[in-house]
């Protein structure tokens, strides 16, 4: 009887409760409600109403890449390279054979100096073939192929192998180019696949691209990723406004195309930044316009043509700027001029601050050199220069660049050194280690006296200019010094191992 009763009270407790609605449970179940919807309530304790559909975040789906694989992928090819066995019992200047002497290993090497990079060979009596495996993609039906320098430089013997692995053709070198590590190759044949060609100027970072290649020699292998960045500036890459993508690119896929997802090419694979020798989020891409224009001077006469006005320079910092009186940081300091180089000829001085070249703003260093190269020599360009608190205009004839030349100068041996207001111990040139430098009259900073820890001048330093004004003498040096208030900032022209900068210093920092 007392169970009876107590089941009544607990069937009569259920009927009368309104906070338990049985009827909206399954529906809450459903597959098609959000989990999180369960954990809404209200203060009614009635379940939550369903959010309208168009209030909800807008699902956007991953992209399909297989339209790219059957738009594209018939034109990537395999590049295979060989060096035959040298006549001489040794063999031709390239990598090592084995697995980690592979030549593609300069993919990532190019940034991870050290045995085994690019160019380094092999022990000599070593008669073992040497081969690499890179990527490349056809670019006209008669058999031109784009790929990178890197890939068949020092080679002997160049294959290319076509995406279905049932043809190959020997390939010839047209030419090659590795200051943008570009390569055009060619083999003889009609009627091939090729890619399409796309805009890298309209690339913006977060845009989905994939890359085609044979990484670690699996052909046909596509990856895909994000725009990273564009118009990268990378260490030694004067000429190439790098595309940055977080594509996985490994050694294999050099040459490789970079499509967008409309099925075009808009970049070369070169090189990834690693730490390890593996892909590890960062890949770079040559832009496919700065290919295409090397593929036609190849194809036209076999090398590459670039302008030249004989100049180094560094970015202007916020010191600098104000130590030269300028009211923003742009441009760059030309801190040497070439002897009888068109910057010579223009009237351009170190201290210079170069601030558009053919009427284009330069608001960054790696800007000017892309500009210099891409004028035909011989050509007018005009530069805005700002000398001496003022903007003034020079009219420069471009000439051709030369072959990379190395430069060096003797070691400067140490004499008594004066102090200067500046905490610094110098001297002065003598008269060989100014031939050697190439310069008239300089001081050597012997010793670093200053009271500020952080002084950027260092021993060995070889003082040329204190700000834009070159001098004669100590005293002359001394002299344009004492004209600054202490605490001023002033920029003093160094040079320093065979490269000339400009160094920002406080007066009275001594």
């Amino acid at each position: 009887m007392k169970k009876f009763i107590l089941l009544l009270g607990a069937l009569a407790f259920l009927t009368g409760c309104d906070k338990f609605d049985f009827a909206a449970k399954p529906a809450a179940a459903k597959a098609d409600n959000p989990p999180l919807q369960l954990a809404q309530s209200s203060s009614t304790g009635a379940s939550a109403p369903q959010a309208p559909a168009q209030s909800r975040a807008e699902v956007v789906p991953l992209p399909d890449f297989t339209p790219l694989m059957k738009i594209d992928g018939p034109a990537v090819v395999n590049v295979i390279t060989v060096n035959k066995q040298a006549k001489n019992g040794g063999h031709a200047r390239g990598n090592g054979g084995g697995p980690d002497d592979d030549p593609m290993l300069e993919f990532f090497r190019r940034f991870m100096p050290g045995p085994g990079g690019p160019g380094a060979g092999g022990e000599d009596g070593d008669n073992q073939p040497r081969g690499g495996l890179g990527s490349g993609f056809i670019i006209s039906q008669d058999g031109y192929i784009l790929t990178n320098a890197h890939v068949v430089a020092n080679f002997d013997d160049v294959t290319v192998r076509m995406s279905d692995s049932k043809r190959e053709f020997k390939a010839k070198v047209i030419g090659m180019d590795k200051r943008t590590d570009v390569a055009l190759i060619k083999v003889d044949a009609k009627d091939l696949p090729t890619v399409r060609l796309g805009d890298s100027k309209a690339l913006e970072p977060g845009q989905w691209v994939a890359a085609i290649g044979s990484p670690f020699g699996f052909a046909n292998t596509i990856t895909a990723g994000i725009i990273s960045a564009t118009g990268r500036s990378l260490p030694d890459e004067t000429y190439v406004p790098f595309i940055q993508t977080d594509v996985a690119v490994n050694p294999g896929n050099s040459g490789g195309p970079l499509i967008n997802l409309k099925g075009e090419v808009v970049g070369i694979n070169s090189l990834i930044y690693s730490r390890t020798g593996g892909y590890m989020g960062v890949s770079f891409a040559i832009p496919i316009e700065v290919a295409l224009d090397v593929a036609k001077q190849l194809q036209a006469s076999g090398k590459v043509t670039r302008g030249r006005l004989g100049v180094g320079v560094q970015p202007v910092t916020k010191e600098l700027a104000q130590s030269f009186g300028l009211d923003s940081v742009s441009g760059v300091v030309v801190t040497t001029v070439e002897a009888n180089s068109p910057a010579a000829k223009a009237g351009l001085r170190p201290g210079d601050v170069i601030l558009a070249y053919k009427g284009q703003k330069i608001d960054e260093p790696s800007l000017l050199p892309r500009l210099v190269a891409a004028t035909k020599p011989g050509e007018k360009a005009e530069l805005e220069v700002w000398r001496s608190g003022k903007r003034e205009r020079l009219a420069a004839t471009v000439g051709e660049i030369p072959a990379e030349e190395v430069a060096t100068a003797k070691t400067p041996q140490k004499k008594d050194a004066s102090p200067t207001g500046l905490g610094l111990a110098v001297r002065d040139l003598a008269p060989e280690e100014r031939k050697a430098l190439g310069v008239d009259y300089g001081l050597v900073v012997e010793d670093v006296r200053s009271n500020d820890p952080a002084t950027p001048i260092q021993p060995g330093d070889v003082i040329l200019a204190v700000n834009q004004e070159h001098f004669r003498s100590l005293q002359e040096f001394n002299r344009l010094v004492s004209r600054h208030k202490r605490g001023e900032r002033i920029a003093l022209l160094v040079n320093r191992g065979g490269n000339a900068i400009y160094v920002p210093i406080e007066v009275g920092a001594g």
